[in-house]
């Protein structure tokens, strides 16, 4: 740490020095301005006397010449004259200045350190890393510990009714512990409750009676219900039941999402990253994780040093917008009445679009329905645009430029 401080005071004070000593040589190097001014005019009074001596400019016009160059030198000389021979800024000007440069340079440097810099924090290596995330892996939290620290929650917003009947159903259960069903319907009320710890307690009674049937998803049901009780946490625990679910069905998406969220609560959004972009690559845009993963992955390729991540385009994705048959049922109407209809619809998506972006099929039906409405210009403008979000697909640019001809902006 002692070689960080001396190291940044040294460059500090080297910078600071260079603009102080500039500033206190007060002197340019070719001299005052007029002097420079008076060696121009006499050179180019001796070109004039060359050239006319060589005819390549007539008598009169080198006459013109040397007048008019002349007169700028005496104007020079008399501006020479009236600066005088010191030529350097005052003294105390220029130790004031330089004081101030010295200050802002050194202190301001420091000071946004202290505001904004880790004094005494380490170098963290890719190893160091590396090693830490596999000790946070090992040695996180428990279950029960991370359970220990959620707050009281409210009370749950259910009518006495159904609060007496879920007790009833308490009790029938202890009392017949080896009836399926019973825990099956515990757990879903105890879960509806907000009672997860209860809930997944049900649910493991569930898989040991189910023995060698358990599913997949039983186990994911479990595991989920440990982590919403563990306030998101993934822990332990929950791992081993997430990798129970993995053993029946390798291709499970539930448990594949809650595993890469564990590597990015461990320090790992680099594994955590790559598991969630290739789960969500092989999903549909109906699956129950789409949206948990689209909402955060973007954050996750910025903490794992991933450039330009771009969603990818989801199968089974419903455009949203003025569809065909939107337009169709708008022919009933007076015209005036259909323009509007299928204008607010356009601002919808437009907005949308501009706001959270979409697929390339919202892209195209925002271009058609402009064309449709006679907003050319707007739609050459989105088309435009949308082929620099696609550029890097074929087949997302030739769906555009479909819709573009049918807009009437593209040939």
């Amino acid at each position: 740490m002692t070689v960080f401080w001396i190291v940044t005071t040294a460059l500090a004070l080297l910078c600071a020095g260079a603009l102080v000593l500039a500033l206190l040589r007060g002197r340019r190097a070719t001299g005052p301005a007029e002097a420079y001014d008076l060696e121009v005019y006499r050179d180019q009074l001796k070109e004039i006397e060359a050239d006319a001596a060589r005819g390549k400019i007539p008598a009169e016009e080198a006459e013109r010449l040397r007048v008019e160059i002349s007169r700028r030198l005496l104007a020079a000389d008399a501006k020479l004259q009236a600066r005088g021979e010191r030529t350097e800024q005052p003294r105390a000007l220029g130790f004031a200045l330089a004081a101030v440069i010295a200050l802002v340079v050194v202190g301001g440097a420091f000071g946004l350190y202290a505001r904004i810099g880790a004094a005494g924090y380490g170098d963290v290596p890719l190893k160091a890393r590396l090693a830490r995330a596999e000790e946070a892996l090992k040695s996180r939290p428990s279950q029960a510990t991370m359970e220990a620290r959620i707050p009281p929650q409210a009370a749950p917003d259910a009518t006495p009714q159904y609060l007496a009947l879920v007790e009833r159903l308490r009790e029938a259960v202890k009392a017949r512990p080896d009836d399926i069903q019973g825990h099956v319907l515990l757990t879903r009320s105890e879960a509806a409750l907000g009672n997860f710890s209860a809930a997944y307690n049900a649910q493991a009674q569930v898989i040991r009676l189910k023995g060698d049937a358990a599913t997949a998803k039983d186990f994911t049901d479990l595991a989920d219900m440990m982590i919403l009780a563990a306030g998101g946490y993934v822990s332990p625990e929950a791992q081993a039941v997430l990798e129970q679910a993995l053993s029946r069905d390798p291709d499970n998406g539930v448990a594949r999402y809650y595993g890469g969220l564990m590597m990015a609560q461990v320090g790992r959004p680099d594994v955590g990253f790559r598991m969630w972009n290739k789960l969500l690559r092989e999903s549909s845009a109906q699956d129950p994780w789409v949206q948990p993963i689209s909402d955060q992955i973007e954050d996750l390729a910025f903490m794992a040093g991933v450039q330009n991540f771009q969603m990818p385009q989801l199968a089974g994705a419903t455009p949203r917008g003025p569809s065909a048959a939107d337009i169709d049922a708008a022919r009933d109407m007076t015209p005036e009445e259909r323009q509007e209809m299928i204008r607010g619809m356009v601002s919808q998506l437009s907005s949308r679009l501009a706001e959270e972006g979409g697929p390339v099929e919202d892209w195209a039906r925002l271009i058609s329905s402009l064309g449709v409405i006679g907003e050319t210009e707007r739609a050459g403008a989105i088309y435009t645009e949308a082929r620099t979000v696609f550029a890097q697909s074929p087949e997302a640019l030739e769906l555009l430029k479909g819709a573009a001809q049918r807009a009437g902006v593209a040939d």
